[in-house]
């Protein structure tokens, strides 16, 4: 058997693990190793290789890689809390930054428990135990379960397409991760834990700190987002995917969406309501990461704050991009539209000033074919019940608008801030909710296939975490975008696109995790969703033109 690796060709003998083909590479590696593709799948370093294929290693710098540590460390936090507390009933709720919350549900956390649990965990650390993946069939799987009364992995069992059912054992401990781990406990050295709260943070590195816990950054208005929706999740009884599920199935899909779609409603007008008690606000600023929802979130908004006697008028910072020839370049020598040096400030400003005065600008319109601002005789004036809303990337940093009075601006943040699990130790990812809202939205309105998404993603990521989540605690008020059933809606939309994805191409890998996530998944018609609801943004249907 011939297996590639940075184009050389390895030949070995069939049935060997990636860990065995590649063990000096892996060994020499600059980053820990915790996982590779193989073939454009993403596979646990003692999977056997049956074929011949290409083979890359998936290390702590990627962000893939990233994943698998978190994953693994999340694996080892259980055991550890099995061994201290075995009837615990640990709860990973939801994740800020490098930190991932979890809480106990039927326990204390104390500082006291905390520390035991960390000792427990570098001690299975430092043994660099074996984890293993194991196989069953359905009646096997069954009969496990029916055994031990675990629930962990036991949604594996509802997808009768699932034909073997598979558990992670570290000795006798054994749990399920709908992703892949890494196979031995030594591969996530760095790593804390602490309290938190009511509960207690496990903290890791980031793909971009080379292997090192960044420091904790405190970020009030997310953490209280994001409890506020697991709350409402509590009041409808639905935390993850198997509940989820069942409402459906019971025909009880129309309430979900019902008060969902009334959370939604009911905290725009909170914020609405807010900026208008706040005398003196003549400018509203919206930001958030891409498919956040962030237009549709200020058309409802602005239906809001017509009601509260404010009429919103609309201003586009696309507009003020400098000249094509005066755009900064990246570090690949590529035009960086999503830096705030690609924006003419000077000219935004004295706009805005004027505008804010009372005065009439002429509004510029930039020609991106072109690469230059022209104006055709568009006219704007701002009268006195009247207040800008502005959207865009940089609306959080206030060098955007640095001449405007703070007195003036209201900020908001807006992300789809996913807190359904898929069960109690396995959450799914806000970015992957978003990507999978993009992957539509680009397909339907811009003509793009789910590949192009897909190849692109990394970039989108990098300038967001550039632009948008260090001003995140600059916002007056966060708005959770998300919403409790969309990825049930997003299902049938999105896995035909994702689908056409052939095996030989490298965003494969990332296709196959997303429908490995939305097969949980059971569907809901989307003739069931509101014309008003921010999901029609990315499906289409909306009331609101965009």
């Amino acid at each position: 058997m011939k297996v590639t690796y940075k184009e050389e060709n390895i030949t070995c003998k069939k049935g060997m693990t990636i860990s065995e083909i590649l063990k000096e590479q892996i060994e020499e590696s600059e980053y820990t190793v915790v996982g590779a593709k193989f073939n454009n799948e993403y596979k646990n370093l003692d999977d056997k290789i049956n074929e011949d294929g290409k083979v890359e290693l998936v290390d702590i710098s990627m962000k893939e890689g990233t994943k698998i540590y978190r994953r693994t460390l999340i694996y080892i936090m259980g055991k550890a809390f099995e061994k201290i507390v075995p009837d615990a009933l640990i709860s990973v709720n939801y994740q800020l930054a490098n930190e991932m919350f979890c809480e106990i549900e039927n326990k204390p956390v104390t500082k006291e428990l905390i520390r035991k649990v960390k000792v427990e965990m570098k001690k299975i650390i430092e043994q660099n135990l074996k984890i293993e993946k194991r196989e069953m069939t359905r009646k096997e799987g069954k009969e496990f379960f029916e055994k031990t009364g675990t629930i962990r992995g036991k949604l594996q069992l509802d997808v009768e397409t699932n034909k073997k059912i598979y558990m992670y054992f570290c000795e006798d401990y054994y749990n399920y991760s709908y992703g892949t781990i890494a196979n031995r406990t030594g591969k996530v050295k760095e790593f804390d834990i602490k309290t938190y709260g009511k509960g207690f943070l496990i903290r890791y590195p980031s793909t971009s700190s080379m292997g090192k816990i960044p420091k904790h950054i405190k970020n009030q208005k997310l953490e209280w987002a994001l409890e506020e929706y697991k709350n409402i999740n509590k009041v409808i009884s639905i935390n993850t995917v198997y509940e989820l599920n069942k409402a459906i199935i019971a025909n009880k899909a129309k309430g979900v969406i019902m008060l969902s779609e009334a959370l939604h409603e009911k905290n725009i007008a909170k914020i609405a309501d807010k900026i208008a008690q706040k005398k003196g606000v003549k400018v509203i600023l919206i930001a958030g990461p891409s498919s956040s929802g962030k237009t549709t979130f200020s058309k409802r908004l602005s239906v809001q704050l017509v009601l509260n006697g404010i009429k919103p008028v609309t201003i586009s910072v696309d507009n003020y991009f400098v000249e094509r020839k005066d755009t900064p370049l990246d570090e690949n020598g590529e035009y960086d539209f999503d830096c705030l040096e690609a924006i003419d400030l000077e000219l935004f400003n004295r706009d805005l000033n004027k505008l804010l005065k009372g005065e009439e600008i002429d509004v510029p319109e930039f020609d991106f074919l072109v690469g230059t601002k022209k104006y055709k005789g568009q006219k704007m004036k701002l009268y006195e019940d009247e207040v800008l809303v502005i959207e865009g990337i940089h609306c959080l940093n206030d060098k955007l608008t640095q001449e405007i009075p703070q007195e003036q601006k209201y900020k908001i943040y807006t992300s789809a801030l996913t807190v359904l699990n898929m069960d109690y130790y396995n959450r799914i990812s806000t970015t992957d909710n978003r990507l999978m809202r993009r992957i539509i939205r680009d397909f339907n309105f811009r003509g793009y296939t789910a590949k192009n998404t897909l190849a692109t993603w990394h970039k989108v990521n990098r300038g967001e975490e550039k632009n948008i989540f260090p001003y995140q605690d600059m916002a007056d008020s966060v708005f959770n975008t998300s919403l409790l059933y969309e990825i049930s809606v997003l299902k049938p939309a999105i896995e035909p696109l994702l689908q056409e994805i052939k095996h030989d191409e490298p965003e494969y890998a990332e296709a196959q995790r997303l429908l490995d996530i939305l097969k949980y998944f059971e569907p809901i018609p989307v003739e069931h969703i509101p014309a008003n609801s921010l999901l029609r943004e990315f499906l289409g249907g909306s009331h609101f033109h965009y």
